[in-house]
């Protein structure tokens, strides 16, 4: 009897045993089954994996680096672009900051956000690759240099900086590997472009320039000397409300009326000065002269001579335009994708103070022969006597 319960406790034990083999041979058919269509991807990785993962990611980078240093130097038609401020004038609060290389400095940081979101035809950070510019917008301040860039962006062919680099007149111990990765990136058959209106008067800018690529093409955008004086000063004054009056300014002395040519709103206006200098480094072959007036009363006439000076193909037209009344300029029409016209900030257009009748004349006066000897070394006539 003792040896019967002891038997019906064995077999009892070993039906436990097969049952427990049963369910874990289930178990691990299932998970095998699940592995193998797919489901076991959502479970969490492994740390190690995703430490492989990112050191892939890493190599995948060093190799991009590698190939970009690799790549021939561009050819020396290519031109550079400039690299300090995003405004036609120049701030007295901006000051100098030490970037590392191929880093944006931090006052160009909102003028390039603001250039990306207004390029219609963006190209990808991770295609194509940063070139010197071909070509450079270097002047004249309060000439238009800001509509003719926005203009030029519209164009699928152009890649331009939306900040001013002022690389050649102020951050130029910076080096050109500095300069060069402040540009975006281009696609074979694109252009790329920057501007910083100061290089038109700046001494030292024409021999850089020259020095990175003599056959670089430059274009200068020109407007009446006695107007841009005076949106010179309106632009100034805004920023300090302080400032003494324009004809204190633009005359040394109110009885003699001599011009004082020290002053820079002034100083700038004298283009065959400047043009001088420039061309002893780049024939004229190699500049564009826009009319800002033009630019203003006929937008698409002008964008069809620079795109022409650019070897493009005109897609910038009148149908890209419209006059902005209260602005009193042309904008853009409303680009697809966005919601409104785009038309250049509220420091374009404002109003200028009145200014004496009389010193206006003394100033025509003064600019005139500088006015013609501009025409003749342009060879265009810009109407402004």
């Amino acid at each position: 009897m003792g040896c019967s319960g002891c038997r019906v406790r064995f077999n009892f034990g070993r039906a436990l045993s097969r049952v427990s083999v049963f369910f874990a041979m289930v178990l691990i058919f299932t998970y095998f089954f699940y592995c193998l269509t797919g489901f076991c991807d959502t479970a969490p990785r492994t740390l190690y994996a995703q430490q492989t993962q990112n050191r892939d990611y890493d190599i995948l980078d060093d190799n991009r680096r590698i190939l970009d240093d690799l790549r021939p130097p561009p050819r020396l038609r290519l031109h550079l672009p400039d690299a300090p401020s995003l405004r036609n004038g120049t701030d007295p609060a901006d000051t100098e900051q030490v970037n590392l290389p191929g880093q944006m400095p931090h006052h160009m940081l909102d003028s390039a956000k603001d250039g990306a979101k207004s390029n219609d035809m963006p190209v990808s950070n991770t295609f194509g690759t940063k070139k010197f510019p071909q070509a450079i917008i270097i002047g004249v301040k309060k000439g238009g240099t800001r509509a003719l860039l926005e203009f030029l962006r519209i164009h699928p062919d152009v890649r331009a900086v939306g900040a001013e680099p002022h690389f050649f007149d102020r951050f130029y111990d910076k080096g050109l590997e500095w300069y060069r990765n402040l540009m975006p990136r281009t696609l074979d058959g694109q252009i790329t472009m920057e501007k910083t209106p100061s290089y038109f008067v700046t001494k030292e800018a024409p021999g850089r320039v020259c020095t990175m690529n003599c056959h670089t093409k430059l274009i200068v955008v020109v407007r009446d000397p006695v107007t841009r004086a005076v949106s010179d000063y309106t632009q100034t004054l805004s920023k300090n409300p302080g400032l003494p009056s324009f004809q204190s300014l633009a005359l040394k002395n109110s009885s003699t009326g001599l011009i004082d040519t020290t002053w820079s709103a002034v100083r700038i206006g004298l283009y065959a000065k400047h043009l001088e200098n420039w061309l002893q480094h780049f024939p004229l072959s190699h500049f564009l002269f826009v009319s800002g007036e033009r630019l203003v009363s006929d937008p698409a006439g002008e964008m069809g001579r620079v795109q022409d000076f650019l070897g493009l193909k005109r897609v910038v037209s009148d149908k890209h335009f419209y006059f902005n009344q209260t602005k009193g300029f042309p904008c853009l029409k409303k680009p697809e994708g966005s919601s409104r016209p785009r038309c250049l900030g509220k420091s374009k257009g404002r109003p200028h103070p009145q200014i004496p009748s009389e010193v206006l004349q003394r100033l025509r006066d003064f600019y005139r022969p500088f006015n013609h000897q501009f025409y003749q070394m342009s060879g265009q006539d810009f109407g402004w006597d």
